[in-house]
């Protein structure tokens, strides 16, 4: 006689889910440069911000993009907007975005791709390049090349837990991923309820 069908899980039993080990590599676990950490950000109204100050009381997930007219980086900011609130609230982490535009830019952003979380801008690229980011094959909206991006997990204070440089526009770090690193639990992106037959 067979056994009679379960029902598919629909969602995540478990909770928070657990941090997964922190990579290794030569900068995880090293201080950020002071002289980093000291640079400006602009916020949406052209406020300059200490870089260092974002992540000085908290952990931060810090996403660098390439610009704001990338196709791809705007795709990947959609999905980071999808991340509730309540989710990085929950694992006492901030998420923030950093492009490589004017501050101008930073509010037609957030309304194209839904993005409510922080967000700056480094138009001088000045953390992009002491970070190690290099140019890409894409134009910035200076006209100059893009700097690629990249992906750290940062704070509190000035540790380094980890660091994604984005080798060409399509290499991404996946969010689910990188929330896991931080202990936030993962976001399903495809807008439907996950299903695991057993």
């Amino acid at each position: 006689m067979a056994a009679p069908a379960l029902a598919p899980v629909t969602r995540q039993v478990g909770g928070r889910a657990a941090p997964a080990p922190v990579p290794s590599g030569p900068e995880c676990g090293q201080p950020l440069a002071a002289a980093v950490a000291e640079l400006p950000v602009l916020d949406a109204s052209g406020r300059r911000v200490l870089f260092g100050a974002l992540f000085r009381e908290r952990r931060a997930v810090v996403v660098f993009v390439r610009h704001f007219l990338c196709y791809i980086c705007k795709e990947y900011v959609e999905d980071l907007a999808k991340i509730p609130r309540s989710f990085l609230q929950e694992a006492n982490v901030t998420l923030i975005v950093i492009g490589q535009s004017s501050y101008h830019h930073i509010e037609p952003f957030c309304k194209l791709t839904g993005y409510s979380h922080e967000i700056y801008v480094d138009p001088e690229r000045e953390i992009y390049k002491r970070l190690g980011m290099k140019r890409g094959e894409e134009i910035a909206s200076s006209g100059d090349p893009a700097q690629q991006g990249g992906t750290l997990v940062l704070g509190p204070g000035n540790s380094i837990h980890f660091i994604h440089r984005d080798r060409n526009r399509l290499d991404h770090k996946p969010i689910n991923s990188v929330l896991q690193l931080v202990g936030v639990q993962p976001v399903d992106f495809t807008g439907r309820p996950s299903v695991i037959h057993v």
